[in-house]
């Protein structure tokens, strides 16, 4: 668990180095900083997607993930959770702002294959070395992120704890359930909504990101049939 409580002190640190600055920029340049953070967005989303092997499995997953994220109504109870969050710990803050910023960190800082990989490599193996760089590329993005939207991205670092740092504990038992395809297709899908992310911080449109996190699971469900499927 090391390394995790490394990675949530990485991002807390970026988070607080971008507070100075959101606190202190105009409207236009946050409009540049959200700019740059989507850009940055995009190119990591897009190098992730390209990951993929089963283009029909991603499909079905975004697909299926997406309705079955509408009719739960995920982003609106994650949303839900960062307002309470706000009301608890940060009043002063815009809602708004605070609601999409640990929204968009919990999802940008955990759906990669780092995280997976790291966190089976650290419970598992005791091999810290791919958190820790994770960490540190979470940390520069928690300083631009945090820029544009305030300190919401901050409380991000429960996410991590609990998702990363659930895996790191359960890597012995998990472990066996994990091969190069399952990875593959999770970071593909990851990055498809990293470029999620990225589109909204352009102002492109406005995806609802969270709704397609049920693709994660059905992407893993898809590959745990996959010798029995024709595609």
């Amino acid at each position: 668990m090391i390394a995790t409580f490394i990675n949530c002190a990485t991002v807390l640190l970026g988070s607080l180095l971008g507070l100075l600055l959101h606190k202190k920029i105009t409207e236009s340049f946050k409009t540049i900083v959200y700019t740059g953070a989507g850009l940055v967005a995009m190119v990591l989303g897009m190098r992730m997607a390209f990951s993929t092997t089963k283009i029909v499995y991603l499909a079905l997953a975004l697909i299926l993930g997406g309705i079955l994220g509408e009719w739960w109504k995920i982003e609106e109870a994650i949303l839900k959770l960062g307002e309470f969050l706000k009301n608890r710990f940060a009043g002063n803050e815009s809602g708004k702002d605070f609601s999409y910023g640990f929204l968009n960190a919990s999802v940008l800082f955990c759906v990669g294959a780092m995280t997976l990989v790291g966190a089976f490599k650290a419970g598992a193996e005791g091999d810290y070395e791919l958190i820790l760089t994770k960490s540190v590329m979470d940390g520069f993005m928690a300083v631009m992120l945090t820029a544009a939207m305030g300190i919401g991205v901050a409380f991000s670092a429960l996410t991590i704890l609990l998702y990363q740092g659930g895996i790191t504990l359960l890597a012995n038992q998990l472990k066996p359930l994990v091969n190069d395809l399952l990875l593959a297709e999770l970071t593909g899908i990851g990055g498809v909504m990293v470029l999620m992310i990225g589109i909204n911080l352009l102002g492109l449109s406005k995806i609802k990101t969270a709704n397609y996190l049920p693709g994660l699971l059905i992407i893993i469900a898809l590959v745990a049939l996959e010798p029995l499927t024709p595609f």
